[in-house]
């Protein structure tokens, strides 16, 4: 089905149609007419099945000239990330339709450009809903007009604790909405807020496409920070691809990498959707014609170009989405052919989202180690020498001949002669490499990789006194840093202060990204714990353990989602801590 059949305005048709799109896919060929009519919605739908159109058009569609004044709608994401996403989205979409104007709001960036932002005109909000309750209480957001609320991977938010804060939102919405939710499972958490916020909502449910490709192998080498291009200058260079796709997630990261490549001596060219019709043209032109044998490319631009013959694609950095995943890989090993795809990978966050990928799309990504100087010598060697063997059986030119023959007379033995040519070849491989050591992992005898990590406590100037429950500490840290929920340790909540296991390498980054923060409408400090307090907190420990029935009898029982203690949150049931995206 058409986007042009189902009665959109043509300032957001012309706008699809200058994303490349055309036909709907299933999720929006089900939800935009109900969505278009005003019913509340239940969309049971993976990433990278075209969810954020089906919601943000039928958004874009309803806003006039007289309704541009407010907040419209307000879409909730569990993710910094998904937010930013969505925000550029629905801003593609709405380009021909001036009165839109969408913001994202998301802890960890200014409050005071969010502020300045939302007091000048915007009327679509995307955003988590710690920063965004956190405007509602500043009154810089108001919602009194607000005709639609969207809950964005609903399944995500509550498992990551913001049960409470999405109520706290919704308790701020007019009564007479348009509630929207989409979620990749149904729990019964998710079924509780359907059917306590929602009216005669519409169920639709999508199968995800097919997760595996049979016919492609697929590797991941895992590098130090910083070291991602040394490890695919090695890669493209012991692997000798003849044609590769590079994908990156941001335009100027193709940028940098397609300078860096050709810098190094790589036929190398990007593309990204900020270049022209005729650029486009001529990059394809380019790899077409074999004068450019690697296509570096953002997903948004790789859409609907066809370059046959790639036999090797590299994930420079992870898909934001599971299904783009198998987009990226599906480029090589078409028709029936065999291919081979690397993801490059870096830090304990990234090899936890490969895994993620790995389970979402049935596959088996083998880990490999980035080849050697070593390594890349001993293979050049044996192509060198395949090389010459093959030629044996070419014609000699002329002038080939008469170049070996004047050689020869100058009385240096064949053998000699043969070795400098090779000895060149080989150099010419090595010079070029990058010094380049990576440890390998250690593993336990079951061949799992032993994780290790340092952690440091830090501590935060509330407590129980403030009636804190390590889900308040928990989403405020998530929401805050962007780190996923499980890279947060042990949360103990003494009277007066909070302290929180974090890892070692990421504290300076919390601890900057915590000022300003507010947690249950109290405005926080975050420092590194001093130890020498250990001995009061556990006489602090040891008073507030006698005060948890009385917190559970109140209903006020709870769970800390990242680490290893604490009474359970009965919003959020049995549910297991996921990983955070991004």
């Amino acid at each position: 089905m058409q986007f042009n059949e189902i009665g959109l305005s043509s300032e957001l048709l012309e706008a699809i149609e200058r994303m490349g799109f055309s036909e709907m896919t299933e999720i929006q060929q089900k939800a935009i007419p109900p969505l278009l009519e005003g019913q509340d919605v239940i969309g049971k739908s993976n990433t990278g099945t075209g969810k954020t159109a089906a919601f943000s058009l039928p958004i874009i569609e309803k806003i006039t000239e007289e309704s541009r004044k407010y907040v419209n709608a307000l879409i909730l994401c569990p993710t910094r990330e998904l937010a930013m996403q969505a925000c550029e989205e629905i801003g593609k979409f709405s380009k021909f339709k001036k009165c839109v104007k969408p913001v994202a709001v998301y802890g960890g960036a200014s409050m005071e450009r969010q502020i300045y932002a939302l007091k000048n005109g915007a009327n679509i909000v995307i955003g988590t809903p710690g920063r965004v309750l956190d405007h509602l209480r500043r009154r810089t957001l108001k919602l009194k007009n607000l005709s639609t609320i969207v809950l964005d991977e609903a399944d995500e938010m509550l498992n990551m604790g913001f049960r409470e804060d999405i109520e706290s939102v919704l308790s701020e919405t007019p009564e007479k909405r348009q509630t929207v939710l989409f979620s990749a499972t149904m729990p019964p958490a998710i079924l509780q807020i359907t059917k306590q916020y929602q009216k005669n909502p519409v169920m639709i449910k999508i199968e995800s496409a097919a997760k595996t490709v049979d016919s492609i192998e697929q590797f991941y080498v895992s590098v130090p920070m910083g070291r991602k291009t040394d490890a695919l200058h090695l890669l493209l260079t012991d692997k000798k691809p003849q044609s590769t796709m590079i994908f990156c997630n941001t335009k100027k990261m193709v940028d940098e990498l397609t300078e860096e490549l050709i810098n190094r001596g790589f036929p190398a060219i990007g593309l990204h959707g900020d270049m022209k019709q005729s650029q486009r043209t001529q990059v394809m032109n380019s790899v077409k014609s074999g004068k450019s044998t690697i296509l570096i490319a953002t997903d948004v631009a790789a859409r609907g170009i066809d370059v046959k013959g790639i036999d090797m694609v590299f994930n420079y950095d992870l898909p934001q989405d599971h299904e783009y995943y198998i987009h990226r890989i599906g480029r090589t090993g078409r028709a029936g052919k065999g291919g081979t795809a690397y993801s490059i990978v870096s830090g304990r966050r990234q090899e936890l989202e490969l895994r993620d990928i790995a389970r979402y799309t049935k596959a088996e990504i083998t880990e490999a180690t980035v080849p050697t100087a070593s390594v890349i010598k001993e293979n050049a060697i044996a192509n060198i020498k395949d090389s010459i063997l093959e030629s044996c059986n070419d014609d000699i030119s002329k002038e080939a001949k008469s170049l070996a023959e004047s050689l020869v007379a100058t009385g240096v033995s064949a053998e000699a002669l043969l070795g400098a040519i090779l000895n060149k070849q080989v150099k010419d491989t090595m010079k070029t490499l990058p010094l380049f050591d990576v440890p390998r992992p250690i593993t336990r005898k079951n061949g799992r990789k032993k994780e290790t990590r340092n952690t440091v406590r830090v501590h935060i100037n509330i407590g129980r006194k403030e009636r804190i429950a390590p889900n308040f500490i928990l989403g405020a840290l998530v929401d805050a840093t962007g780190l996923s929920g499980s890279e947060f340790g042990k949360i103990d909540i003494y009277d007066k202060y909070t302290t929180v296991e974090v890892p070692q390498e990421e504290s300076d980054f919390i601890l900057d990204a915590m000022q300003n923060e507010k947690i249950n409408g109290y405005k926080v400090s975050v420092k590194i714990h001093e130890e020498r307090d250990r001995r009061s907190d556990r006489s602090s420990s040891d008073r507030n353990r006698n005060n948890r029935r009385n917190y559970k009898d109140r209903g006020n029982g709870f769970k800390s989602h990242g680490g290893r203690t604490h009474e359970k949150n009965h919003f959020n049931g049995d549910f297991n801590r996921k990983k955070r995206k991004g």
